[in-house]
C-alpha cells in the first residue's frame, strides 16, 4: 500500500492507515451488499422477519404471505444463499428459520427497531 496524500488536512491522518487497510477489504465489502441486496425487497425482508419467529415449511409460509409456494421458494433460496436463513428436512417436509448468527439477529433488530415491531415473544413477556 503506497501512502496516501489527503489533498485536505483536517485531523484525521493518524487514522488513515487503519481505514484504509479496512477500505481495501473489498471481498468483505462485497458480502455486505449482497446480504443488504437480499433485504432489498421488502417481500425478502417480511419472509426473513417471519422466520426469525417461527419454523414453518414452504406451504404454510406460503398461506401467511398470501404467495404461490413457487414464489415463496424463489425468495427461500435467495434467502438461505445469502446465509441469512437455514433449512432442515423431517421427511417430505422442509422447514424454514432465520440463521442462529449474530448478522441475522442484527439485521433482525435492525427490522424491527426501524420499524417498531415488536417481538410476540415480547409481547407476551411484558403483558403488552
Amino acid at each position: 500500500m503506497k501512502d496516501l496524500h489527503l489533498p485536505h488536512h483536517h485531523g484525521e491522518e493518524t487514522q488513515l492507515p487503519a481505514l484504509r487497510r479496512e477500505l481495501e477489504k473489498t471481498d468483505k465489502f462485497q458480502i455486505i451488499a449482497d446480504v443488504f441486496r437480499q433485504l432489498g425487497d421488502a417481500t425478502r425482508v417480511r419472509i426473513f422477519w417471519l422466520l426469525c419467529h417461527c419454523e414453518p415449511c414452504v406451504v404454510n409460509i406460503s398461506a401467511m404471505m398470501d404467495m404461490s409456494s413457487p414464489a415463496v421458494s424463489h425468495h427461500l433460496r435467495a434467502l438461505k444463499a445469502s446465509g441469512l436463513i437455514v433449512s432442515r428436512r423431517e421427511g417430505k417436509e422442509v422447514y424454514y428459520r432465520a440463521a442462529d448468527t449474530a448478522q441475522a439477529q442484527l439485521l433482525h433488530q435492525m427490522i424491527e427497531r426501524v420499524m417498531e415491531i415488536a417481538c410476540p415473544e415480547e409481547d407476551a413477556h411484558h403483558g403488552a
